[in-house]
């Protein structure tokens, strides 16, 4: 060990001192000239005795905080002056119990008054999110909550997600569950379809997916939570106030506290099943700019500008949050911080994630892995207009290898077994467009290195983008855009039904034997249709819901999906955790046929009790042969059976040609015999 000099020990004690707050650097004052606040005690801080205020408005010339006995309408029963203090904040002590008074804040500047708003740290609000709520968080702790533990999880490469919105869970009659379209939902267990077929959390566990992915579950401004008797959707990417739970999921969002207890339920019920919960998180923008918290305490400095000083629009939602601002910055942290630990989340999904710097995104990783190392983070590595913040400094898909622990979405894969995003009407790899089979390879190999992929014929991407199987989301769909069954259908129009089911399984196939981390879509295991809808977000529950009734009529199908989930999990050749490993155990054919493709995962990759792995993909309408290599080969899985025992097939004997006969609209997997 070598010794420190006295002077040395002082300047790094002076320097850690300085950063507290998650700064990356001592920085004194922002790009605006602003002072930069480094502690972590912004917003409202309740005790029995007394409840701190302390707000960050460099610009303001005067605050006044008001108290409410309600959340809404009701009456003001105290109006204070909080007082200027350090580094451009200003605090205000109240004497007392406070717990559950609710309150707001309104700002001066110059002559004019803003109007009055919660604080943007606000962690408990009133109906509709108008109004903060001083809250005591021990208080919302359901029984048990000391107690709960996160599920085992041993690497990102185990991980396979399930997308959900949470109103779409329960809320169809046929769903057997009493608290439909709510937090509690996920909290009943033994709930059947009038078939008899399990729902909601029990059919997750019989699923055997890890994560539940909640679209934006924090508290969001389209839904008016006091005409909750009155038919309302919305996905949620319109942020209100980040740091408290939608009160439209709640039993009663009349009260700050009902919300937030009853999430914790819903995350205490999924760990205790044995599934991990991810938040989308929507920090790139907000629902109006102009009336938000930031706007409304410090205008002109949490957004990003055009040089005609307008709000920029990277976002196509009217706005773009500044992240490489030193304030933004922080409260994107210290946000994500305070779900991993109030509410023991398990991982964030980042909406328009290129929209963030790197250096913000690559702090967050850093933040949260002083939390817990197996918090899960992934985005989406694109924009959805222009932004001035320099391509070079965005967290973009191209950049991936800049971003520490974090993974993107693949939409090469996407889009080469499904056909193109923006185009509902035209074919992907599944249903017969030719030439997508490199961008399939690239798919396999989880977007990284690899010398047998011509990056040429690659559909968005010229060159890897991951230095990690870990840093690719593998897809087919996702909330936005149509569904699997729908693209299908439109894609697909002269096939029969039963080609369409088969290629229903056949997509999520790919996903589920390629590497890198599987995502899926809610409901595809029960063949969801959203009835041709590309774009449901505020559509009706008769679009969006997911109807129960389907897992009996396509049980096939979800017992597929089941057992494709239960292979990847038996088999850790298909979760690779690095680029060497996939470079050193996958090989791809030279089949040189249309529509088809296949490789060998070789030597017990990963660990693999089974030596040697054969897979092909057939997106042909009719049966394809194909030569076999050297060895005695057993059928593991097609479309119509997965059976780790194994199969021998007619033409797959010692001394028989080693052929083999790929079904239409089928995976073929098979296994050296001796492993079996």
């Amino acid at each position: 060990m070598r010794l420190i000099k006295p002077f040395v020990l002082l300047m790094i004690i002076a320097t850690l001192e300085t950063m507290n707050g998650c700064q990356s650097t001592t920085e004194k004052e922002t790009t605006d000239g602003y002072p930069v606040y480094h502690g972590n005690d912004l917003g409202v801080n309740y005790t029995r005795n007394k409840t701190t205020f302390r707000i960050w408005a460099p610009s303001a010339s005067e605050i006044i905080v008001r108290i409410y006995d309600q959340g809404i309408e009701g009456n003001m029963i105290e109006s204070h002056n909080m007082k200027a203090d350090k580094d451009g904040t200003w605090k205000l002590e109240l004497k007392g119990d406070r717990k559950n008074q609710y309150y707001t804040l309104q700002a001066r500047f110059g002559d004019e008054w803003k109007n009055e708003t919660p604080d943007m740290y606000a962690k408990a609000v009133g109906v509709n999110g108008n109004r903060g709520m001083i809250v005591d968080l021990s208080s919302t702790n359901p029984d048990g909550w000391e107690k709960d533990t996160k599920p085992p999880l041993a690497g990102f490469s185990d991980i396979i997600i399930w997308e959900i919105h949470l109103r779409d869970f329960s809320i169809h009659s046929s769903s057997g569950i009493t608290n439909k379209g709510k937090y509690l939902a996920f909290t009943e267990e033994g709930t059947l379809s009038p078939e008899g077929e399990k729902t909601g959390i029990d059919h997750l566990k019989e699923l055997g997916i890890t994560h539940v992915h909640l679209l934006p579950v924090f508290d969001f401004a389209t839904i008016d939570e006091t005409r909750l008797n009155e038919p309302q959707f919305n996905w949620g990417y319109d942020p209100k106030n980040y740091n408290v739970p939608e009160g439209s999921y709640s039993t009663d969002p009349y009260d700050g506290n009902v919300r937030i207890r009853e999430f914790k339920q819903m995350v205490q019920a999924l760990h205790k099943n044995g599934i991990r919960v991810i938040m989308d998180v929507v920090y790139n923008h907000v629902f109006d700019a102009v009336v938000s918290s930031f706007e409304q305490l410090v205008p002109g400095y949490y957004f990003r500008m055009t040089d005609e000083g307008k709000f920029s629009d990277g976002s196509a939602c009217g706005n773009e949050t500044a992240s490489e601002k030193a304030m933004m910055r922080k409260f994107m942290i210290e946000s994500l911080k305070y779900w991993a630990t109030e509410y023991h989340i398990d991982g964030f999904r980042f909406d328009l994630m290129g929209l963030h710097d790197i250096e913000t995104m690559n702090l967050v990783r850093e933040e949260l892995n002083k939390i817990d190392s197996t918090i899960f983070l992934y985005g989406e590595g694109w924009t959805a207009g222009e932004s001035p913040l320099p391509i070079e400094k965005r967290a973009l898909k191209a950049n991936a290898a800049q971003l520490d622990g974090i993974a993107v979405f693949s939409d090469d894969i996407r889009d080469a077994i499904r056909g193109p995003w923006w185009e509902q009407d035209t074919p992907g790899f599944m249903t017969g467009h030719l030439n997508l089979e490199e961008s399939i390879k690239f798919g396999v190999i989880a977007s990284t290195s690899h010398p047998q992929i011509d990056y040429n014929k690659v559909n968005y991407s010229d060159k890897p983008y991951a230095t990690s199987p870990l840093q690719t989301i593998t897809y087919v769909t996702c909330h936005d855009n149509p569904c699997l069954w729908d693209k299908i259908v439109s894609t697909c129009n002269k096939c029969k039904k039963k080609d369409m089911l088969d290629i229903q399984k056949l997509a999520n196939a790919i996903v589920l034997t390629s590497q890198g981390v599987s995502f899926l879509h809610a409901g595809e295991e029960i063949v969801r249709t959203k009835k041709g809808e590309d774009n449901s977000y505020n559509l009706p529950d008769s679009i969006n819901q997911l109807v129960w009734h389907n897992k009996s009529i396509y049980k096939d199908v979800f017992s597929y999906y089941k057992e494709l989930i239960a292979l990847r999990m038996n088999h850790p050749a298909f979760r690779m955790s690095t680029a060497e490993m996939i470079n050193r155990h996958i090989s791809f054919f030279d089949t040189d046929k249309p529509l088809f493709l296949g490789y060998q995962i070789s030597d017990n990759a990963n660990s693999d009790k089974w030596k040697d792995i054969i897979v092909f993909y057939n997106a042909n309408s009719k049966i394809t042969e194909v030569d076999l290599p050297d060895g005695e080969w057993v059928i593991v899985a097609t479309k119509d059976f997965i059976t780790e025992e194994g199969f021998t097939a007619k033409g797959l004997g010692k001394d028989q040609i080693k052929k083999t006969m790929v079904p239409a609209h089928s995976i073929m997997i098979l296994v050296d015999k001796a492993s079996i």
